[in-house]
C-alpha cells in the first residue's frame, strides 16, 4: 500500500511520495498527526529524534502499508525493540489528576534479567519462572488490560505490495517465539472519518455511520444461519477510502492447524464480465462476511480449529455493480483486476481469507458452523520437575523472594534483641520500665501492648517468609517467657461485670481493661509462636495454652457476652449507659478477643491440642454462635458489627475444631441443633453471613454447610504423626531425626497402600484405579452424606411436630434454612447446598407419599418442593441465559465450550464423560476455587466436597458404562482416577502437578450449574412438578391451596410449564371450581399469574374467572373482579369486555357492601377513567364510539338496565370525587348515543341499532337528566309520534322515560316543541300500557307546568270521572263497562298521582252529580272511586279502584286516614285476596319509599344549614310522618302476616313495605324484628337478603333490645319452615347450610361473649321436661324443633375457638345432665333392671340372667323414646363438632380452658370430615319412632351411650390433623381421642389419662352399674363455664 500524497501546510496531515519504498515504515514525525495524543500529550525533541522505530511506527505502518506480515514482523519487532532496548516512553497511558505519567515497561524489567529469561526459554524443559513470565505476559495483553487507541488515518491509494518472503517469527528473541507461538491478540482499527461525500449525480450524502464490530472475530459458535444483507444497486457512493479492517493474530499452532487443513490444490481464478459501465457501489457492514472455508470434500475425522481471518469492509468499484468472491486460501494469490483494488496477502497461504461476496448471490448465502467445540487441550499443563524440586526450601527460590526472607529474619531479630536488652536493662535497675517491657504486681518482667504488636507483625512476617524456623529456639521460650507475666496477672484480675454497678464501679473496672488487653494480647503472640510450624516441643507448652485459654474463657463470659446481652432499656439501662461511655476501650477489646479467636483456629491446624483445650474451644465457639445480640446500633454498647464479626470467627474455630477431630464431629452437630431453639425469633431469620456474590444468609446455615464440606476431606494426620515420632524419640533420648527422613517413611507407607503408582500403570490398570479411588472417595463422601442426613432429619423431624406460630421454631427454621441453602445452590463455594437440598427433598417427597400422612405435614412438604423447583427452574433459566451469552458473545475458547456444554446438559444430550473429564466443569471449578484460596481459607472444604464428589460421579460414570464405549475412555478414567486419589491424598498435589489458567468466576459459576444440572436434586425437576400437579387434585382443600401456591412459584421461574398441552392449565380450571373457598382463590391467582405470563391464555380462563363473580366466597369474589378488571383493559374483544361489564354490573347488588363498592369503582375504572382526557383525535372519536357500541350491546345483552341506572346515579353524585369529570365523559357518551338514532338496522350484531340506543339513553336519562341538551331533545321528537300506537312500543316508551326527566330541564321559551309534544301525548292517554301511562301523564303536567296551562288535564280528569259516573249508574256491570271502568279509574289514579288540579275546584265543584265537596280535587276522586271498592262489588272492579285510590293516596297521603280509605282498605285485607292486597300494598310501597326519599333529601339539606326551629308537633322532618305512622301502626299486622304466609311475589311485596318501615323507623324494632328473623330462612333469595340487610340495620342500632327477641324469632324460624316452607329440617343440602346463617352472620358484628349466651341459649331451647312430651298427631312437637337446632347448631361457622367448646360443653351438660334421669327411668321402666344378686352356680360362675320380655306402655315408651331421640342426635352432633375442629374427645381433658389467645382465634376445620354422615345418622335417629321396636332400640342405645365409656379408641394416625396455625385444642402437645361415628358401644383402647398415668384395662366388657353418673365432670365444667347464663 502506498504512502500519502503531499498536502499543503495548513495543518493536514503531511503527504508523502507515493514511489518511497513500501517496506521502510513511517516515520514518528510522519505518524505523529494520526496519534490520538497529537493535542493532548507533549513529547519531547530528544526522544522524537533518537526513535525512528518505534511501536506506533510499526502498528501503522502494519495497518497501511504490508496490510499484516509487514505488520506483524514490524509488530513484534517494536514491542521488543521499544520495552527492551530502548528506555523511552512515547505514548504514555493517561493517568489520573495530575500525578506523573506511567512509568515505562523497560523500567520494570531488567537487560539482564530479560536475558537470563531468554537463556531459560531456550531449555526445552521450560522452568517455573518462564511460565510463570509467560503467563504474565499474556496477562498483559488481555483486551481488558489494554488501553484502546483510536488512530487517524490517511487516505488510501490502492496499489498491490510486495510479498515479504521473510517469516513471521524472523529473528525474534526465544521468549518473545515463546509469546509469539502461544499468544492470541485482537487489534482493531477503525474507519477513517470523511467529513464530505459526493455521488455520481453530484449531490452530497452523509456517510452512513456503522456500528463497531467486535475484535474477536475467531469465536466458534453453535450451528445458526447468517445471511447476508447486499446492498441495492443505484444507491449513492460513499467515500472510497471508508473501510474498517479487523486482524486476528493466530497462534502458531492455529497456523499450523489451519494450513493443515486446506488441500493444496488451487481453483481457478473467477472470471470477472465485463460491463458496459462502471458504477460505485456501497457495501455495508452487513454485506461482507467472512467465515473458515469448508473443504470441497468433508473431512469428518478432523475437527474444526480456527483460521485468522481479516474482515474488511471497504466500497470498491466492481464490473457491473459485483464484487469478485475470492476463493480462500488460493484465490489470494491470483492477479486482481486493477479497478478492484484489494490488499495484498501475506506471504503465507492459509493465514488470511477475505471474502468480499457479490451483493445478488444465492447458493453461498448461507455459512454453516461446527455443531460444538472441542474441548479446550491448552489450558492445563503438566508442570516440569528438576531433580532438586522434590526438596522445597521456602530459601531456595527466586533472589528477590530469598532477600525478602533475609530481610524479615533481620528485622525479627533486631525486635526480638531491643525486647530483650530492655529486659536486661528493667532487670539490672539500670532504668524504670520502657516502652517494650514493664514490670507486673509481682515485679514479674512483662512485654507491654506496644511489644507484642511489634513482636507479632515481625512474627508473621517471618512465618510467611519461610524464614522463622531459623529463629533461635531460646529467643522464642523467652519472648514466650516475657509473655507469660501478663497472663498471670490478667487471668488473677476480678473483672466480671454486674448489672448493679455503679458510675465509680465502672471506672474502677475500665481501668483494668488494660491489663486484660495486655494479657490477651501476651497469649496472642505466645500462640504465634506456636503456629510458626516449629519442632521443638519447648515450645508447646501445655501450661501456657491452658493459661492463654482460661483468660480468653473468662473474658468471653465475663466481658463479652454480657456486654453484648445490654439493652439500652431494661433493668440494664443503667449499666449500659455507663459502659456506653467507654466505648471506644471496650471495642478494643472485642478486636484483640476476635484476633486471638482467630489465631487459635490456626493453633488447632498446627498443633495437637489435648481433648480439653479443644472441648473449651467447642464450647466457647457454640457459645458465642447462639447470643442474641442487639438488633439495632442504638441497643449496643459496641455495635451490632463488633460481635457479629467474633460470631463468624466463633464458626470458624468450630468448623476447625470439627475438620481436625472426626471422633468429635456427631457431637458438634448436636450442640449445634440443640441449640437452634435458643436463637432469638428476631436473630432466627437475621442473614449476617455474607457471601462472595453479595447474598448474605444465615450465620448457622453456612456453618452447617461448611461442616459438610468438611467431612467429605481427608484429615491430614501426617504431621501429628511425624511429630508423635519425633517426640517419641526425643523422650526416649534418641537422635532428632533429620529433615524428611520421617516424611520418606510416611510417604512409602502410604504409597504402599496403593498398588498404581504412575499414570501409565492407572490407564493400563483402570479397573483397579478406579476402585482404589472408590474405596477412598466412598468412605469420605458417605461421611458427608451420614452428617447431612443427620442435619436433615433433625430439622424435618422437629418441624413436623411444629408450626409457624408455635413454640418451637423448627418450622420456621427450616424454611430459612432451605431459602439459604436454594440461595447458595449456584454457588461454587458452596457445594453441599446441593446434598441439603436433595436430602430433604427425598424426606418431602415421604411426606407427601405418604397415605397416613397428616394435612400440615403434606402441607409443608409440597411447600418446600414448591422453593425447590422455583429454585431448580430458576438455575436452568438463568444457565440457560448464561451459556446464550457466552456461546454468542465474544467470549474464549473456554466458555464457548462451556456454553455448549451447558445447552446439551439442559437438554440432556451429554454423556457423562464430559462431566467428568480432567478438563471438564469438576477441573474448572476446583481450579477456581485454588484460585481464592489466600482470600478465604476455608473454601479448603468445598474443594475437598468437590473432589470427592468428583471422585464419586467418576466411579459410578465408569461403572454405568455401556457397551458403546471408545477405547480411550477406560484408560482415560484410570488415569483420572489416580489423580483424584492424589488430590485427595494430597491437597497440593494439584498445583503442583498442573499449571491451569486463570478461570474468570462467570466460567465457574457456569461450570459449576453443570454440576448441579447433572446432579440428582435438578434432575427431580420432573417429578416435583408431577407431584404439585398430583396433589391440586387430594381430598384435603388445604393441601390443594398449598400445591397451588407452590406452582405459582414455579411458574416465577418457568413460564415454559404452560406451553403446549399443559396440564397445568386443565388442573388449574379444575381447582377454580373446588368446593372450598381457599382452593378457589388460590387458583384464580394462579390464572392471573397464567394470562400475564401467557396472553394466549386469556380466552380460555377468561369465562372461568367471571363465572367466580358470583363465588360463595367473599375474598373469591373480590379476586376474581379485580382480575377481571384487568383482563378488560388488555383485551379488545367486545364479547370478552361485554362480558366481564355485565358481571360487574350485577355485582352491584351483591350482599356485601364493599363488593358492592368495588363493582362501582371498577364500573367506573373501565368504562368512564379512559375517556377523561379532552381529545378531538379521530383514534379518540373512535374510540369513544367503539365503547358506546359495547355499553349498548352489554345492556341489550345482560338485562342489566336497571343496575345501571343506579350506577350512573353513584358515579354522577355529588358526592362523587370525580363526578365533574365523569359528567363530561357521559356528556360525550349521551352525544354519540344521539347520533347513533338515526343509523340504519344492520344485520351485524355488533353494530347497535336505535332501539338499542335508546335503551341506553333512558338510562342515562334517569341518572341525569342534565346530561342532555335541547337539540338532542328536539332529535327524539320523531320517535314519540307512535306512543299511541304499538308499531315501537320500545322507542315510543324510552323517549317517554327520557322527556319525563329531561323536561324539567327545558326553558318555557320553547312553547311550540312542547305543545307539539303534548298534542302528541294527550290522545295516548286512553290507549297506552298502566306503566306507560304514568310515564305519559308525568310529561303531560310537566309540560303544562312549563306551558303553565293545566286546562287540557282538567277536562280529561273530569271526563274520566264522568265516565265512572256513567258505569256505575247503568244497571248491571258487564265485561265491557269494567273495561271502561278499569281505564277511566286508572287515568284518573294517574291525574290524581302526578297532577295538583286544585286550581280548577271550581269546575270540578261545578259538576252536578260528583259527591259532595270535601276539599281538595283528589279528595273527590277517592270519593268517586271508593264505592267501587266496596265488597258488594266483583274483583274485577275492586281492583282497579284500589289500584286507583292507592295511586291518588300516594300525592295526596292526607287521604290514608281518610275513614272511608283505611275503611276499605282494610276489608280488602280482612278478605285475604292476594289480588286486593298486592293493590294497596303498592301503595303502601310507593308511599314509604317517596317518605324515605323525602326524609334522606331533609336530613342532608339540614345537615349542611343552620339548625332551624322545628315544628313539636310534626314527627320527623315531613308532614307526612304522622300519616305513615298511623298508616304502618294500623296494618303492620295485616303486612306481617302477608309476609309469613308465602314465599312468591305477594310475599315479597309484603317484605319491601316492612322493609321500608323499618328504615323509617315507624314501629318498635320488636314488631318488625321477629319477622326480618324468620324472612331470613327463606329459601327465596330476594326476600332473605332484603330481611337480612334490614336485619342487620336493625341489629347495629339495637342490638340489646333484639337480643331479647331471638328465641322467640327462632321458634318463629321453625315455624315458619314446618308450616310454610314444609322443611322443618334445620340445614339445607349440597352444601350444607343452617337456616339460621343468615341470623349468625348478623350476630359475627357482636361481641363474643353477646354470641356465647346466644349460642348457650339455643342449645338451652332443646332441653325439655320428659314428662311433658306429648304426641301431637303422631308427631312430637318438640322432637322436631329440636331438630331444627340440632341440624343448625351442627353447621354453624363458629368464629372463635371459645364460642366453639361453649357449644360443645353446653350440648354434653345437656346430654349428661337430663339424660341421667330419662336413662334411670328407661332402665327401670322400659328394662325393669334391679339390684337383683347375681345367682350363682355351684363351681362359682356367673350365670346369665333369664331376660324377662318387659311389659311397657306404649305411650310411655314413645314418650322416653322421643327424649332419648332428642338427646341422641344432640350427641351425635357434638361428637361431629370434635371431629370436625380436631378438639379432645374425652371430656375430662377439655374441662379446663385453654389460653385466651388460643380462645379468641377462628376454629380450623379438620380436612377430609364431611357432613354427610351425621346428616344420616340424624335422619335414622329421627325416624325411630315409627315402630316400638325402633323405640325400644333408640332407648337402649342412649342408656349403653350413658353407662358405657363411648370414648372408645385412640385416634388414628390418619385422622390426626392439625393445621397450619396455633393448635386449636385445650392442650395441643397430648395424644388425644377422637370418637368415630361408628365406634358407639366399644371399650376405650389404651387412651391417655390428663395426668399421663395409662388407665387400666378392664377385666371385662360388661355395661357400668345401674345409677346415675358421677357429677365431677359437669360441677367443673360449670365452675369453668363462668358467667350469667341467661339473656338479658
Amino acid at each position: 500500500m502506498a504512502n500519502p500524497q503531499p498536502s499543503n501546510q495548513n495543518g493536514i496531515a503531511p503527504q508523502f511520495d507515493r514511489r518511497r519504498d513500501d517496506s521502510k515504515p513511517f516515520t514518528l514525525i510522519e505518524a505523529l498527526p494520526y496519534t490520538p495524543f497529537t493535542s493532548v500529550f507533549p513529547f519531547e525533541p530528544g526522544k522524537l529524534v533518537m526513535l525512528q522505530r518505534t511501536f506506533l511506527d510499526a502498528f501503522l505502518d502494519a495497518f497501511l502499508d504490508a496490510f499484516l506480515d509487514a505488520f506483524l514482523d514490524a509488530f513484534l519487532d517494536a514491542f521488543l525493540d521499544t520495552f527492551y532496548t530502548f528506555h523511552y516512553d512515547i505514548i504514555n497511558n493517561p493517568t489520573i489528576g495530575s500525578g506523573p505519567l506511567a512509568p515505562s515497561l523497560a523500567g520494570l524489567v531488567s537487560r539482564e534479567d530479560y536475558d537470563a529469561l531468554n537463556k531459560e526459554a531456550e531449555n526445552p524443559i521450560h522452568s517455573r519462572r518462564v511460565e510463570e513470565s509467560l503467563e504474565f505476559v499474556q496477562h498483559l495483553l488481555r483486551p481488558d488490560k489494554i488501553t484502546h487507541f483510536q488512530f487517524k488515518t490517511a487516505p488510501k491509494i490502492a496499489t498491490p505490495t510486495s510479498k515479504s518472503p521473510n517469516s513471521l517469527a524472523d529473528g525474534i528473541s526465544p521468549f518473545a517465539r515463546m509469546v509469539y507461538d502461544s499468544t492470541t491478540i485482537s487489534i482493531r482499527h477503525p474507519a477513517p472519518e470523511t467529513s464530505n461525500v459526493s455521488a455520481l449525480n453530484g449531490h452530497g450524502m452523509s456517510p452512513r455511520i456503522t456500528k463497531g464490530v467486535s475484535p474477536n472475530v475467531r469465536r466458534q459458535e453453535l450451528p445458526k444461519v447468517v445471511k447476508h444483507n447486499p446492498a441495492t444497486s443505484n444507491v449513492q457512493a460513499v467515500a472510497q477510502n471508508k473501510s474498517r479492517i479487523e486482524i486476528h493474530l493466530p497462534t502458531q499452532k492455529e497456523l499450523d492447524v489451519a494450513a493443515s487443513v486446506y488441500a493444496p490444490a488451487k481453483p481457478p481464478a473467477p472470471s470477472l464480465s465485463p460491463a458496459p459501465q462502471v458504477q460505485s457501489q456501497t457495501v455495508s457492514p452487513a454485506d461482507l462476511m467472512v467465515t473458515p472455508k469448508v473443504p470441497a470434500l468433508p473431512v469428518p475425522q478432523l475437527p474444526p480449529q480456527p483460521v485468522a481471518m481479516v474482515k474488511a469492509e471497504t466500497p470498491q468499484p466492481a464490473q457491473g455493480g459485483v464484487l469478485p468472491m475470492l476463493e480462500a486460501p488460493e484465490a489470494l494469490e491470483q492477479p486482481v483486476n486493477q479497478n478492484q483494488p484489494i490488499p495484498s496477502s501475506t506471504s503465507k497461504a492459509g493465514n488470511i481469507r477475505i471474502e468480499l461476496p457479490t451483493a445478488n448471490f444465492n447458493r453461498d448465502e448461507f455459512a454453516v458452523v461446527p455443531d460444538s467445540p472441542n474441548t479446550p487441550t491448552h489450558l492445563s499443563m503438566k508442570r516440569k520437575h528438576a531433580s532438586h524440586d522434590d526438596f522445597e526450601d521456602p530459601l531456595s527460590g527466586e533472589l528477590n523472594q530469598r532477600e525478602l526472607a533475609n530481610a524479615a529474619f533481620a528485622d525479627l531479630r533486631r525486635c526480638l534483641q531491643e525486647i530483650f536488652m530492655a529486659e536486661d536493662y528493667l532487670s539490672s535497675g539500670q532504668s524504670a520500665a520502657s516502652h517494650l517491657v514493664m514490670l507486673t504486681n509481682e515485679q514479674e518482667p512483662t512485654m507491654t501492648v506496644a511489644a507484642h504488636d511489634k513482636a507479632q507483625r515481625q512474627i508473621n512476617r517471618a512465618i510467611d517468609l519461610g524464614c522463622f524456623r531459623q529463629a533461635p529456639l531460646d529467643d522464642l521460650l523467652r519472648v514466650q517467657s516475657l509473655s507469660e507475666g501478663s497472663l498471670k496477672h490478667a487471668d488473677a484480675l476480678d473483672f466480671k461485670l454486674d448489672e448493679s454497678w455503679g458510675e465509680t464501679e465502672v471506672g474502677f473496672w475500665v481501668q483494668q481493661l488494660h491489663d486484660i488487653e495486655r494479657g490477651l494480647k501476651a497469649a496472642r503472640t505466645s500462640f504465634r509462636i506456636m503456629c510458626g510450624g516449629r519442632e521443638e516441643k519447648q515450645l508447646y507448652s501445655e501450661d501456657l495454652i491452658q493459661q492463654g485459654l482460661n483468660l480468653f474463657r473468662n473474658v468471653i463470659g465475663d466481658i463479652i457476652i454480657p456486654t453484648a446481652e445490654l439493652r439500652s432499656t431494661g433493668p440494664t439501662s443503667n449499666l449500659f449507659r455507663f459502659l456506653t461511655a467507654h466505648k471506644k476501650a471496650i471495642s478494643t477489646l472485642f478486636t484483640t478477643c476476635q484476633k486471638l479467636f482467630s489465631l487459635m483456629s490456626d493453633l488447632i491446624a498446627s498443633i495437637d491440642l489435648s481433648e480439653t483445650v479443644v472441648h473449651t474451644l467447642e464450647f466457647v465457639a457454640s457459645q458465642l454462635i447462639f447470643v442474641e445480640n442487639a438488633h439495632t446500633e442504638r441497643d449496643s454498647v459496641v455495635g451490632v458489627q463488633k460481635f457479629d464479626a467474633l460470631r463468624l470467627v466463633a464458626m470458624n474455630v468450630l468448623s476447625q475444631i470439627f475438620l481436625m477431630n472426626p471422633p468429635q464431629r456427631e457431637g458438634i452437630f448436636n450442640e449445634i441443633l440443640t441449640s437452634l431453639e435458643k436463637l432469638p425469633i428476631g436473630k432466627q431469620s437475621a442473614r449476617q453471613f455474607k457471601l462472595s456474590e453479595g447474598k448474605s444468609i444465615q450465620p448457622v446455615s453456612a456453618l452447617i454447610m461448611r461442616l459438610i464440606q468438611a467431612s467429605a476431606g481427608k484429615v491430614d494426620d501426617h504431621k501429628e504423626k511425624l511429630r508423635g515420632r519425633m517426640m517419641q524419640s526425643i523422650e526416649e533420648g534418641g537422635v532428632r531425626p533429620g529433615f524428611g527422613a520421617p516424611a520418606d517413611d510416611t510417604n512409602e507407607r502410604t504409597e504402599a497402600s496403593y498398588t498404581i503408582r504412575t499414570e501409565e500403570h492407572a490407564a493400563i490398570h483402570h479397573s483397579t484405579a478406579i476402585q482404589e479411588l472408590e474405596t477412598l472417595a466412598k468412605a469420605l463422601f458417605d461421611g458427608a452424606y451420614r452428617n447431612a442426613t443427620y442435619v436433615v432429619n433433625f430439622i424435618v423431624k422437629r418441624a413436623l411436630k411444629s408450626t409457624k406460630s408455635g413454640d418451637t421454631p423448627y418450622r420456621n427454621l427450616l424454611d430459612l434454612f432451605i431459602e439459604d441453602f436454594t440461595t447458595c445452590l449456584d454457588s461454587p463455594d458452596w457445594p453441599a447446598a446441593e446434598l441439603l437440598l436433595r436430602l430433604t427433598m427425598y424426606m418431602m417427597f415421604q411426606q407427601v407419599d405418604g397415605d397416613k400422612n397428616a394435612a400440615p405435614a403434606r402441607n409443608m412438604a409440597l411447600e418446600l418442593l414448591g422453593v425447590m423447583a422455583a429454585a431448580i427452574s430458576k438455575l436452568r433459566s438463568h444457565v440457560r441465559k448464561s451459556a446464550t451469552n457466552f456461546e454468542g458473545s465474544d467470549s474464549d475458547e473456554l466458555g464457548r465450550w462451556l456454553a455448549d456444554l451447558t445447552l446439551n446438559v439442559l437438554e440432556g444430550n451429554v454423556s457423562m464423560e464430559k462431566t467428568v473429564s480432567w478438563l471438564g466443569p469438576y477441573r474448572v471449578v476446583l481450579e477456581y476455587l485454588q484460585d481464592r484460596l489466600g482470600d478465604d481459607p476455608y473454601l479448603k472444604g468445598a474443594i475437598s466436597y468437590l473432589i470427592t464428589d468428583w471422585g464419586s460421579q467418576l466411579s459410578s460414570g465408569y461403572d454405568s458404562s455401556t457397551n458403546e464405549v471408545s477405547e480411550e475412555r477406560d484408560p482415560e478414567f484410570g488415569r483420572i482416577a489416580f489423580r483424584l486419589r492424589n488430590m485427595i491424598e494430597d491437597s497440593k498435589w494439584l498445583s503442583r502437578e498442573y499449571s491451569f489458567k486463570s478461570v474468570a468466576s462467570g466460567h465457574a459459576r457456569l461450570s459449576h450449574s453443570i454440576i448441579l444440572l447433572r446432579s440428582n436434586f435438578c434432575a427431580s425437576f420432573k417429578n416435583i412438578l408431577n407431584i404439585l400437579m398430583g396433589s391440586m387434585t387430594t381430598d384435603q382443600a388445604t393441601v390443594r391451596s398449598r400445591s397451588l401456591k407452590s406452582i405459582n412459584l414455579v411458574l416465577d421461574t418457568d413460564p415454559t410449564i404452560l406451553d403446549g398441552d399443559s396440564v397445568f392449565i386443565q388442573l388449574i380450571l379444575q381447582c377454580s371450581s373446588d368446593s372450598s373457598p381457599q382452593v378457589r382463590d388460590s387458583a384464580l391467582g394462579l390464572i392471573g399469574k397464567c394470562m400475564s405470563m401467557r396472553p394466549r391464555l386469556e380466552e380460555r380462563m377468561t369465562p372461568t374467572v367471571i363465572q367466580r363473580f358470583v363465588d360463595s366466597g367473599l375474598g373469591v369474589r373480590k379476586r376474581a373482579m379485580k382480575l377481571a378488571k384487568d383482563i378488560y383493559l388488555g383485551n379488545e374483544s367486545k364479547e370478552v369486555r361485554s362480558a366481564i361489564a355485565n358481571g360487574l354490573l350485577h355485582r352491584t347488588q351483591d350482599p356485601d357492601e364493599g363488593v358492592r363498592d368495588l363493582a362501582r369503582q371498577m364500573i367506573e375504572e373501565v368504562w368512564i377513567s379512559p375517556f377523561y382526557k379532552d381529545d378531538d383525535s379521530i383514534a379518540f372519536k373512535q374510540s369513544l364510539t367503539d365503547h358506546v357500541s359495547l355499553m349498548v350491546q352489554t345492556v341489550k345483552q345482560g338485562n342489566t338496565a336497571l343496575i345501571l341506572d343506579k350506577v350512573f346515579q353513584t358515579i354522577l353524585s355529588p358526592d362523587s370525587k370525580l363526578a365533574e369529570a365523569n359528567g363530561r365523559v357521559c356528556t360525550r357518551l349521551v352525544a354519540n348515543l344521539v347520533d347513533l338514532i338515526g343509523s340504519p338496522e344492520s344485520d351485524d350484531p355488533s353494530i347497535p341499532s336505535s332501539r338499542d340506543a335508546f335503551q341506553v339513553l333512558m338510562i342515562f336519562a334517569k341518572a341525569d337528566p342534565k346530561l342532555f341538551t335541547f337539540e338532542q331533545i328536539r332529535q327524539l321528537e320523531p320517535h314519540i309520534a307512535s306512543v299511541s300506537t304499538s308499531e315501537d312500543l320500545a322507542v315510543s316508551r324510552a323517549v317517554v322515560v327520557i322527556y319525563r326527566r329531561v323536561l324539567p330541564q327545558v326553558s318555557s321559551v320553547h312553547s311550540k316543541f312542547l305543545s307539539d309534544v303534548r298534542k302528541v301525548l294527550m290522545p295516548a292517554t286512553s290507549k297506552v300500557t298502566r306503566a306507560l301511562l304514568d310515564d305519559v301523564v308525568a310529561c303531560l303536567w310537566i309540560i303544562s307546568e312549563l306551558l303553565q296551562t293545566s286546562e287540557p288535564l282538567a277536562r280529561l280528569a273530569v271526563s274520566c270521572l264522568k265516565g265512572i259516573q256513567l258505569v256505575n249508574g247503568k244497571g248491571p256491570l258487564d265485561r265491557t263497562k269494567v273495561r271502561q271502568f278499569d281505564r277511566y279509574s286508572l287515568i284518573v289514579g294517574m291525574i290524581g298521582k302526578h297532577c295538583n288540579l286544585d286550581s280548577h275546584e271550581e269546575r270540578f265543584r261545578s259538576e252536578p252529580n260528583f259527591p259532595k265537596w270535601k276539599g281538595s280535587v283528589s279528595k273527590l276522586m277517592v270519593d268517586v272511586l271508593v264505592p267501587f271498592a266496596n265488597p258488594s262489588q266483583p274483583t274485577d272492579v275492586r281492583r282497579p279502584a284500589l289500584d286507583a285510590i292507592g295511586l291518588i293516596c300516594q300525592a295526596n297521603p292526607r287521604n290514608y286516614v281518610a275513614a272511608n280509605v283505611y275503611t276499605t282498605f282494610q276489608q280488602a285485607f280482612d278478605e285475604r285476596v292476594p289480588a286486593l292486597e298486592s293493590m294497596v300494598l303498592r301503595s303502601f310501597k310507593e308511599f314509604l319509599l317517596v317518605e324515605e326519599q323525602r326524609s334522606e333529601q331533609a336530613a342532608s339539606t339540614a345537615a349542611g344549614k343552620e339548625s332551624v326551629k322545628k315544628d313539636l308537633k310534626v314527627m320527623g322532618s315531613t308532614s307526612f310522618d304522622d300519616v305513615a305512622s298511623a298508616t304502618t301502626q294500623r296494618f303492620l299486622k295485616d303486612i306481617t302476616r302477608i309476609a309469613l304466609a308465602s314465599y312468591d311475589d305477594h310475599a315479597f311485596l309484603a317484605m319491601e313495605v316492612l322493609a321500608s318501615i323499618n328504615r323509617q323507623g315507624l314501629v318498635h324494632p320488636k314488631e318488625t324484628g321477629v319477622t326480618l328473623i324468620t324472612l331470613e330462612t327463606c329459601p327465596v333469595i330476594k326476600i332473605s337478603e332484603l330481611a337480612y340487610h334490614e336485619h342487620r340495620a336493625l341489629h347495629e342500632k339495637y342490638e340489646s333490645v333484639l337480643e331479647r327477641e331471638y328465641a322467640k324469632a327462632i321458634q318463629s324460624a321453625f315455624q315458619y319452615q314446618r308450616d310454610i316452607i314444609k322443611d322443618p329440617r334445620g340445614a339445607t343440602e349440597n352444601p350444607f347450610t343452617p337456616k339460621l346463617h343468615q341470623l349468625v352472620e348478623v350476630l359475627k358484628i357482636s361481641k363474643s361473649k353477646n354470641r356465647v349466651r346466644f349460642l348457650e341459649k339455643l342449645v338451652g331451647q332443646i332441653d325439655f321436661d320428659p314428662t311433658k312430651l306429648q304426641a301431637n298427631q303422631g308427631t312430637f312437637p318438640h322432637v322436631e324443633f329440636a331438630r331444627f337446632l340440632i341440624e343448625n347448631l351442627a353447621f354453624f361457622e363458629f368464629v372463635t375457638v371459645g364460642e366453639l367448646q361453649t357449644t360443645v360443653t353446653a350440648m354434653e351438660k345437656l346430654v349428661t345432665g337430663t339424660g341421667s334421669g330419662i336413662a334411670q327411668t328407661i332402665e327401670s321402666e322400659i328394662f325393669q333392671v334391679r339390684m337383683d344378686p347375681i345367682s350363682t352356680s355351684h363351681n362359682g360362675e356367673e350365670q346369665p340372667v333369664v331376660p324377662v320380655l318387659p311389659t311397657v306402655d306404649p305411650q310411655r315408651l314413645s314418650q322416653l323414646a322421643a327424649g332419648s331421640i332428642i338427646l341422641l342426635a344432640l350427641w351425635e352432633v357434638r361428637t361431629y363438632l370434635r371431629r370436625l375442629y380436631g378438639l379432645s374427645s374425652n371430656r375430662r381433658e377439655s374441662k379446663s380452658k385453654g389460653a385466651p389467645k388460643d380462645l379468641a382465634k377462628a376454629p380450623v376445620k379438620v380436612q377430609g370430615i364431611t357432613g354427610d354422615k351425621v346428616w344420616d345418622d340424624i335422619a335414622r335417629i329421627m325416624s325411630a319412632l315409627d315402630t316400638p321396636e325402633h323405640m325400644m332400640q333408640q332407648c337402649r342405645a342412649f342408656v349403653e351411650l350413658l353407662n358405657i365409656d363411648s370414648e372408645v379408641k385412640v385416634v388414628d394416625e390418619d385422622e390426626e390433623f392439625d393445621l397450619e396455625g396455633e393448635p386449636t385444642t385445650p392442650d395441643a402437645e397430648d395424644d388425644e381421642d377422637a370418637v368415630a361415628a361408628d365406634s358407639r358401644g366399644r371399650k376405650r383402647k389404651a387412651g391417655n389419662n390428663p395426668s399421663g398415668r395409662r388407665k387400666r384395662a378392664r377385666s371385662n366388657s360388661k355395661p357400668r352399674p345401674r345409677g346415675r353418673p358421677r357429677k365431677q365432670s359437669m360441677e367443673t365444667a360449670e365452675a369453668d363455664m363462668g358467667g350469667d347464663m341467661e339473656w338479658i
